[in-house]
């Protein structure tokens, strides 16, 4: 790889798993400067289809922002939700289609979230589940008793 400074020629200087993939530290043979390179494997693309028929393509960023909008000051570590974040994608992944549909991702997301957090659970039920009014609510209360 060439140095992003000089564009001399580098070497490996370290190698690690991440969980952005595989980590390496490299120095330029010319410049002696030093930066990190992340090398992961290019999956395949997932579409997700919404509920008025369109199509998008998954981004996992938008999945992770809603599930830290249900737990925003809420008692839980940021790494228990990446971790979520990553097992959600990882189980659509593993159904092996390409498309997947919205409502199959909310209900795995609500799932996940009730282990975790009644709350929070319920504040992404609101919005998923588009709650009208306080009886909504209640009826959800209830089915968590």
């Amino acid at each position: 790889m060439k140095c992003p400074y000089c564009k001399g020629n580098t070497k490996v200087t370290d190698k690690r798993d991440s969980p952005k993939g595989v980590r390496r530290r490299r120095e330029c043979l010319k410049c002696k400067k030093r930066f990190t390179t992340y090398e992961r494997i290019e999956r395949e693309k997932l579409y997700v289809i919404k509920k008025d028929g369109r199509r998008e393509e998954f981004n996992r960023e938008k999945l992770e922002a809603g599930i830290e909008k249900a737990f925003e000051k809420r008692p839980i570590e940021k790494g228990k939700i990446d971790k979520m974040v990553s097992e959600i994608e990882e189980q659509l992944r593993r159904k092996g289609k390409k498309e997947i549909k919205s409502s199959t991702i909310g209900e795995l997301v609500m799932r996940k979230i009730k282990k975790l957090d009644y709350v929070a659970y319920i504040r992404f039920a609101s919005v998923y589940r588009e709650f009208r009014d306080i009886g909504d609510f209640k009826k959800e209360i209830m089915l968590l008793k």
